[in-house]
């Protein structure tokens, strides 16, 4: 069954975070991030896709944005809070995704750079429209949203194997 069926993955970096004398991990938002979470929230519940899980990492920041996002969305994903998302290389994403449930047809990852935006771009072997020029233009700015689809299991997910079928960031909308 899963080596046909077509998944869709959303890569959310975290909103604008502010820089108190806090760790990077404990990092809140800034008053832009606050405003521009519930912005992605909209433009996910636009999309029309009920996703199945949410991963994020376990980082304030990030943590904080998906709190604003979700709230606007008309379903809540179960949600995973996943440490190893916090600072993960492009081959720790990619192997973390490998280890998706094939039940889980729709996901969100909400992360930090540089890893959501090498996740996009390494995942995106063809792309709808100008998503992939913009992606390449813009670089993929804070509270920014990648959405890539691709068919078969999460344990085939690799280099290439999506289409990026939506790229969308807060000074876009």
């Amino acid at each position: 069954m899963s080596a046909d069926t077509t998944r869709r993955i959303a890569l959310l970096r975290h909103a604008k975070a502010d820089w108190p004398e806090v760790s990077d991990h404990d990092r809140p938002l800034a008053e832009r991030g606050r405003k521009d979470a519930p912005a992605v929230g909209l433009k996910l519940a636009d999309t029309g896709i009920a996703f199945d899980l949410a991963l994020c990492s376990a980082a304030a920041r990030t943590r904080e944005t998906w709190k604003l996002a979700v709230q606007e969305m008309p379903h809540r994903p179960k949600t995973t809070y996943e440490e190893r998302l916090y600072d993960a290389s492009l081959g720790e994403l990619i192997a973390l995704l490998n280890e998706t449930s094939d039940e889980v047809n729709d996901l969100i990852v909400i992360g930090h750079n540089p890893g959501m935006h090498a996740l996009a771009d390494a995942l995106s072997g063809r792309a709808q429209g100008d998503t992939l020029a913009r992606l390449t233009r813009t670089g993929f700015p804070t509270a920014a949203l990648a959405i890539v689809s691709f068919t078969g299991s999460w344990k085939s997910l690799e280099h290439g194997v999506g289409t990026l079928v939506d790229f969308w960031t807060p000074k876009g909308h």
